[in-house]
């Protein structure tokens, strides 16, 4: 078998890819640097050329060579390798008539523990968001602890430390009193605190038990997350910016972690994310996948959480319940209870939808940023 041709696909805010055969088989990918789609898509350009009349089963030494060949590294090349790794495992199972997690050693488990987002912003209204996805059957919630992203500058209250923790902390007391005990709160900081604001709100929040703190500072600096996570006995979760095995290892050596959060669609794909959480595995983290993309992504996301044993709980993307991405499938996901069932079809378990590029004409996600400004007029992280 052999590699005839690597075709991309734009569909709504996602990047798809097809891998060709000469079989007759297609596997398919997405790339994870969404705010850069034509970037990674001249990254696709270029290996694309590398790829054809290859033997698609070489996936490591196709992976090495991708990686390696010259001397430029990012989350660009990162996550053109990642849509192709995926895409090479989806070809593989394919001609093999079996799922991936059975060629990455079998299921640890038959369904994936999920928690799903609640789009509030105000502590009332998270707390109600919370109850909706306990009545569905969701046992988790991530709650985006951040101020809502706005345009131009943001009110001098949101920049005076003690009003920002304490308004932080107000959201999680009441979401846990609106939901009782038998439910976690995933606690999303998105990078928005300093060191000064994180080592005070991890050590307030401890009193409401939240399953994991996540990015509650930039990870750009492995000593410092490592600090914060010392401060408190609240699990700490990052890693979904990362963009090879390495950075991972630097973080849990340092103990600056308890859950990691590869992104497969950036991080290289099912090939480095199976070595990542082995890397997680032997200091007794819990893996955590990042996971705010397509349902390319959560397929193959699935086919990791099924055959290791670390994975603790996925993160369900929010445009595929609020926006209507199980049409982009042939056949949807199924959801049971806040779980979802790990499909036995071969390769990653999901077709896309043949009329895909039509339904779901492209969206630059990125362009719907704004610029985010402090009150004062210099730029904060949100």
């Amino acid at each position: 078998m052999k590699i005839t041709d690597i075709k991309i696909l734009r569909a709504d805010r996602y990047l798809f890819i097809n891998v060709e055969t000469d079989a007759g088989i297609t596997g398919i990918g997405e790339a994870g640097a969404w705010s850069f789609p034509e970037a990674t898509i001249g990254a696709l350009k270029e290996f694309r050329t590398s790829l054809i009349g290859e033997d698609p089963f070489l996936i490591e030494h196709h992976w090495q060579s991708l990686y390696r060949w010259t001397y430029f590294r990012g989350s660009i090349i990162s996550s053109a390798i990642s849509a192709i790794d995926i895409a090479l495992w989806d070809i593989k199972g394919k001609a093999l008539g079996v799922p991936v997690y059975e060629l990455l050693g079998g299921k640890c488990r038959d369904k994936v523990r999920t928690y799903a987002p609640v789009f509030e912003f105000t502590a009332d209204k998270m707390a109600q968001g919370c109850l909706r996805l306990k009545e569905q059957g969701f046992t988790a919630a991530r709650l985006m602890i951040t101020s809502p992203v706005q345009n131009g500058r943001s009110d001098l209250r949101d920049s005076i430390n003690s009003n920002r923790v304490h308004e932080a902390v107000e959201k999680v007391r009441i979401c846990r009193e609106a939901v009782g005990q038998d439910f976690d709160l995933c606690l999303e900081v998105h990078r928005s605190m300093t060191p000064a604001e994180a080592s005070v709100f991890v050590k307030r929040v401890e009193q409401y038990t939240p399953m994991f703190i996540e990015d509650p500072i930039p990870p750009d600096n492995y000593d410092i997350m490592a600090d914060i996570a010392g401060r408190t006995c609240i699990p700490i979760a990052t890693g979904e910016r990362f963009i090879n095995i390495h950075e991972f290892e630097l973080l849990l050596s340092r103990g600056a972690v308890k859950y990691i959060r590869p992104d497969v669609c950036v991080v290289g794909g099912l090939s480095a994310s199976k070595k990542i959480a082995g890397i997680a595995e032997a200091r007794f983290a819990g893996v955590i996948p990042h996971n705010p993309l397509g349902p390319v992504s959560t397929a193959a996301c699935i086919q990791l959480d099924a055959c290791i044993p670390n994975f603790t709980i996925q993160e369900f993307p929010s445009f595929y319940l609020e926006n209507g991405d199980n049409g982009m499938m042939v056949d949807p996901f199924t959801i049971e209870q806040g779980y979802l069932i790990i499909p036995d079809a071969p390769g990653i378990g999901i077709e896309l939808a043949p009329d895909l590029e039509k339904r779901f004409p492209p969206v630059d996600r990125a362009r719907s940023f704004k610029k985010q400004l402090a009150f004062d007029g210099s730029v904060r992280d949100v």
